[in-house]
């Protein structure tokens, strides 16, 4: 499922581009964030497909092997450990992703060079061999064969993540997460699922999807109070000449901390402070940790800090 993190950098994403795009409305921007989500969870059905062509691809070679003029013996008897993969068998009859994937219209079909490329290059990584070779073939280590494809070969594979780039702009950013999203569905996979085992939906609840809607509405209705929290407590700083990204993760945690009772302002500390490793400097991030820091403490004080439930987790502590 798409998890807050990913939800926080979306947000972050279509506020750069609502403020730097003179003609977009609120409105408009907050369909082309759900558009933004959608998108992920597309990619997160896609690259599930990508290991069943990649199995595809290896059947069609020792089909090929076996119709040779002059097989080699190894044409005549192939290693089929690979391509009787129980957990990638499971994987090809699954409904929830079969049915997805026709009505996004998501297909690796023309992408053979593609696709060969990744299986030569799987065929040659030592985890390969050894399942290839091991004694006996199990369960665990089929599932953990697809894990390492996706750890070892998808997830830091340059050619894909071109390919990703060229097919859509919401998927510069979404590899890593999604390919922690994909080990999670495999967990739950097991011996005995049948083509209905369930994947990830796209949230985990409606309050993730409420989140998601209210964080950037909330942001863009508080701008200007929130600028003026900022500079505040930046006062030796030209806010105008602090980074426009840094500026709007400062407003997407002041907003936070703010107008959202149950999130724990930990979390929100944690969760932009890691964001900015990805969207800042590292002296960016210090000065980013260093405000965050400030204005909680000053806003504690002032009793404007109003948490509730799960959001009280940790607040005694920071007191």
């Amino acid at each position: 499922m798409i998890s807050r993190r990913i939800i926080r950098i979306k947000v972050l994403q279509i506020l750069y581009a609502f403020y730097t795009s003179p003609d977009t409305s609120i409105n408009n921007t907050e369909k082309e964030l759900f558009f933004s989500l959608q998108k992920t969870y597309d990619l997160y059905h896609y690259l599930l497909a990508l290991v069943i062509e990649i199995q595809k691809f290896a059947e069609e070679r020792i089909d090929l092997g076996m119709k040779k003029h002059r097989p080699t013996t190894e044409d005549l008897a192939p290693n089929t450990r690979f391509i009787t993969n129980q957990l990638l068998s499971q994987l090809k009859i699954n409904i929830p992703l079969n049915k997805y994937l026709t009505t996004s219209k998501l297909t690796w079909n023309d992408q053979e060079d593609l696709i060969r490329k990744i299986y030569v290059s799987l065929i040659d990584e030592d985890f390969y061999k050894e399942y290839m070779q091991a004694p006996q073939q199990t369960y665990t280590d089929d599932r953990k064969l697809i894990e390492d494809i996706f750890k070892y070969i998808i997830l830091d594979n340059e050619d894909i993540e071109s390919l990703l780039e060229e097919q859509s702009i919401y998927w510069n950013d979404d590899l890593d997460f999604t390919v922690s999203m994909i080990l999670k569905t495999l967990k739950k996979f097991k011996e005995e699922s049948d083509e209905r085992q369930a994947l990830l939906p796209m949230f985990k609840d409606e309050e993730d999807h409420q989140f998601a809607k209210d964080l950037y509405r909330k942001v863009v209705v508080n701008h200007l109070d929130n600028v003026i929290l900022i500079k505040q407590h930046t006062v030796n700083w030209d806010i105008e000449r602090i980074a426009f990204i840094d500026n709007l993760i400062l407003e997407l945690a002041l907003s936070e901390f703010l107008y959202f009772p149950s999130i724990p302002t930990k979390v929100t500390m944690n969760e932009y402070i890691e964001l900015s490793k990805y969207y800042s400097t590292e002296k960016s991030r210090n000065f980013i940790n260093g405000i965050l820091d400030k204005a909680l403490k000053d806003l504690k004080k002032e009793n404007k800090i109003l948490k509730a439930g799960r959001g009280l987790i940790g607040e005694e502590e920071g007191e």
